[in-house]
């Protein structure tokens, strides 16, 4: 199988059968070898951001109805064109070979001319306008849907939401795994000429420009010295703060690496327990804990929007990272083109009830953390405050003595907001509750 035709066939693994994209490329890329696999994975996130564009181009080049396949052809073809400095010619010749191996060599001709086409109208500047409505071309552009633009122009303004949009995240974020410390990591890829940088955002993180391979092959990954984490998810788990001792929920913890990171917080002493409603992502739980050599976590199979009268309120430190739309930017940009309207509200009702129900959970002085990797008002700063006006028991705690130097003054009302522009990285969103004593 050629590389063009493994690229097409997990692009209609997501695209057509609503696979996840990392789950896609990681099934699809189990036997390629690493030069190919990044050349792919490259492809295919690009493709998947531009994809509005692409389809756009599309629409105006080729008329009637489009064969999914063909479609997908096309796609893979003009994000090489337009995204990743492929040669017109290269692009077009490669896509019309590909047309022929998925068994599609009637169709070389349209394939070729559409694809000629827009190679000749771009070198005469001639390529269809966008849409003046802002919603519409940002739709178009960045792949996220109209209504949450306009959401997004609404809460932050046109500028801002475009740069937002449009902003690709460079770096991959890690942490070294306890008793690691980040000193001994940063020494350990100087050593090797890997360039990296300090988070700026979570003190404790490093961001490295490239490993030149797979991080699931590399030496120091496979050790268990470090594990690749976002930097809101770092902050979350910095943000509650556990401590030596304590008896921490994760509720909403697969595939498990926040409640890996709680626990080396906890410099592995305390009680820790992770849960998910369903029962093969608690497996993934119990994998990377069992990757990073953690045990004594209690992994169990759980409902975390359920509380039952009479259980106890034991818990000192409670993380809800609970679901949500994921359109936040940065790496999942297959969550752009399914979620509607009508889903944001149906899981912002589910994000109210986890919330709701592990608050329950928490001792008198107790603290919760509520966090999403999304930036919606709606699953954010509207579930907190509707439960600061439900709920006279709890009240915001301030962030800035978790947050690094530069992040300081971001946290100073209890709640924190990452965008992927201007902090690089995704959209992620931070809460911190804390159960009232009794007089």
């Amino acid at each position: 199988m050629s590389a063009d035709r493994r690229a097409l066939e997990i692009m209609l693994r997501i695209t057509q059968e609503g696979a996840y994209a990392n789950l896609a490329l990681k099934e699809g890329l189990a036997d390629a070898d690493s030069s190919e696999a990044g050349r792919i994975t490259a492809l295919i996130y690009t493709a998947l951001e531009k994809m509005g564009y692409c389809d756009f181009i599309i629409k105006h080049y080729a008329k009637g109805r489009v064969h999914s396949s063909i479609r997908g052809v096309l796609r893979l073809a003009l994000t090489e064109m337009f995204f990743m400095d492929v040669p017109d010619y290269a692009a077009c010749s490669r896509a019309a070979n590909l047309t022929a191996e998925i068994g599609k060599a009637k169709l070389k001709g349209f394939v070729n001319g559409v694809l000629r086409s827009v190679a000749r109208d771009r070198a005469s500047n001639s390529l269809p306008q966008l849409p003046a409505d802002f919603a519409q071309r940002m739709e178009i552009m960045s792949g996220y849907p109209a209504f949450m633009i306009e959401e997004y122009a609404s809460a932050y303004g046109k500028d801002a939401t475009e740069k937002m949009l449009m902003a690709r995240i460079t770096g991959t974020s890690i942490r070294p795994v306890y008793p690691h410390s980040t000193d001994e990591l940063a020494e350990a890829l100087t050593l090797r000429s890997i360039t990296f940088r300090k988070s700026r955002i979570v003190d404790g993180a490093i961001v490295v420009d490239s490993f030149g391979e797979s991080i699931a092959n590399d030496e120091l990954f496979l050790n268990g010295a470090f594990t690749v984490q976002s930097e809101g998810a770092m902050l979350a788990c910095r943000c509650l703060d556990p401590q030596r001792g304590m008896k921490v929920l994760d509720a909403c913890a697969a595939p498990g690496g926040k409640t890996a990171y709680l626990y080396d917080l906890m410099e592995r002493d305390g009680s820790i327990i992770a849960w998910d409603i369903h029962p093969h992502r608690v497996k993934l739980i119990e994998n990377t804990l069992k990757r990073l050599g953690i045990k004594g976590v209690e992994c169990a199979v759980h409902d975390a929007s359920t509380f039952e009268k009479g259980e106890e309120r034991g818990f000192d430190a409670i993380l809800c990272d609970v679901p949500c739309s994921g359109l936040g930017g940065g790496s999942k940009p297959d969550a752009r083109y399914r979620k509607t309207d009508a889903d944001i509200e149906e899981i912002s009702r589910l994000q109210y009830r986890i919330l709701n129900a592990c608050s329950a959970r928490l001792k008198e002085g107790g603290e919760l953390v509520y966090s999403t990797c999304t930036i919606s008002r709606r699953e954010n700063e509207e579930i907190v405050e509707r439960f600061l006006r439900e709920h006279e028991d709890f009240s915001l705690m301030l962030l800035g003595r978790y947050l690094s130097e530069d992040m300081r003054g971001r946290g100073e009302n209890g709640m924190l907001r990452l965008l992927p522009y201007p902090d690089n990285t995704e959209g992620f969103f931070v809460a911190k509750l804390r159960r009232k004593r009794e007089d």
